[in-house]
């Protein structure tokens, strides 16, 4: 398909425009992915000033392999488009940390011409993911950078016997909560929306607090994750009875300004602070086991892959009305 034409979305203009752009030939361990589903993310809206191609959560079926492609076939479902590439051999893709890599290529670190906005998308054999057969396309889409985040977090600390306290119910809140739970951890979610919290509960919640109330925690929680756009009060949450000594916070969104911890709680305390990017390959696969057998999808919106679908999906998300995935649909798969 090389030399092929195809419209691409991406940045022009402060705002998204589809550009006519070449399908390149492919390398011998690449993968060409005819997209069907791909979903919105917030890194997708701060990507669009520096005009890359846009879109990372893409899933498709595979339309060609290059020469030394061994693991994969033609008509084979796969997702990805956030992780592209490492190096393969230093410390961390050693230890199956390769989103650490110092070498590694990830959306909007690289790869700049290259979305999941688009009819295909061009992945490395080892840095896309088969899709499992349980998992239907426009739910699989999410999971591939919301999914990989939340449960990539919380896999190595989350255990049965905690109580894991969730902050928003938003893209990445709603999916931390059933991660959370199927993990065998008791759910705690906090809220700026008291109507949510039926729907806290059909997650997998066990129980729910108001973020303006949240001194009738029945017991203070282990872990805290933070899903929300802003920081929360950090008086309110850091203190014994809320979160236990030795508690861990792990920051899953990137609200703008400092994080500003008061430093007397964290160090008495004892408190711990874990960020987590994407999850490495091996873990992303077995988020994609782990949310089959246990049912875990998104809850989603689903707009044409269009520029005029993509606007309104964007229109949404920054409007904060997305409930709670934005996934855009390929003409002809919907």
């Amino acid at each position: 398909m090389s030399n092929i034409a195809q419209i691409t979305y991406r940045g022009v203009e402060n705002s998204v425009k589809s550009v006519t752009s070449k399908v390149p030939t492919l390398g011998p361990f690449d993968v060409l992915v005819k997209v069907t589903h791909s979903s919105l993310c917030g890194t997708d809206l701060a990507y669009i000033p520096y005009g890359i191609a846009l879109g990372h959560e893409g899933i498709g079926i595979i339309q060609e392999i290059g020469s030394a492609v061994t693991q994969l076939k033609i008509g084979d479902r796969v997702g990805g488009g956030y992780h592209r590439g490492s190096c393969g051999h230093c410390k961390y893709c050693l230890n199956g940390q390769d989103i650490w890599c110092y070498e590694r290529v990830v959306f909007g670190e690289g790869d700049y011409d290259n979305g999941t906005f688009s009819p295909y998308y061009i992945g490395r054999e080892t840095y896309v993911h088969k899709i499992p057969d349980a998992i239907p396309s426009e739910f699989a889409a999410p999971l591939q950078c919301a999914g990989a985040t939340v449960y990539g977090a919380m896999v190595g600390i989350v255990k049965p016997s905690q109580r894991v306290g969730i902050i928003g119910i938003g893209g990445l809140g709603h999916l931390a909560i059933q991660f959370a739970s199927k993990l065998g951890a008791s759910v705690v979610v906090f809220s700026h929306s008291a109507n949510k919290e039926a729907e806290a509960r059909s997650f997998g919640a066990e129980e729910f607090h108001p973020l303006d109330d949240i001194s009738k925690i029945a017991a203070p929680v282990d872990v805290l994750v933070l899903t929300a756009n802003r920081y929360p009060d950090w008086s309110k949450f850091l203190i014994k009875s809320v979160l236990a000594r030795t508690g861990t916070i792990i920051p899953l969104s990137e609200p703008s300004g400092p994080m500003d911890l008061p430093s007397f709680q964290m160090f008495f305390d004892g408190y711990n602070v874990r960020t987590n990017l994407v999850a490495s390959r091996g873990v992303h696969n077995d988020m994609l086991e782990f949310a089959a057998r246990h049912k875990i999808k998104p809850t989603i919106e689903t707009f044409p892959l269009s520029e005029e679908g993509l606007s309104k999906a964007i229109e949404k998300l920054k409007a904060g009305s997305v409930r709670y995935r934005a996934v855009l649909v390929a003409k002809g798969d919907h």
